[in-house]
């Protein structure tokens, strides 16, 4: 069983790689077009050339946002300020 360990964990990546390419926006995809980048993991897929490629190169970066505590928001601060019935 573990034998077939590497070869799931491949077809894994190679599966992910290229359903997310699929349903990746064109406006977001960097470096190549969306059908380059399709036939790039489906032809290095085996090797993980394509899957990797794109996960690096291809697709675009989210930035993540930084969780605020509500004490440290200033919105927060800002929307507690107009509900505080002491300020009228």
């Amino acid at each position: 069983m573990l034998r077939y360990l590497p070869l799931l964990l491949v077809l894994a990546l190679w599966i992910y790689a290229f359903v997310d390419c699929l349903n990746t926006p064109e406006d977001e995809v960097r470096a190549l077009p969306k059908l380059a980048w399709v036939v790039i993991i489906l032809l290095f897929g085996e090797v993980l050339v394509g899957p990797v490629a794109w996960l690096v190169a291809g697709r675009a970066r989210q930035p993540r946002e930084r969780w605020v505590a509500p004490d440290d928001n200033p919105e927060f601060l800002k929307s507690l300020k107009r509900d505080d019935p002491r300020t009228d």
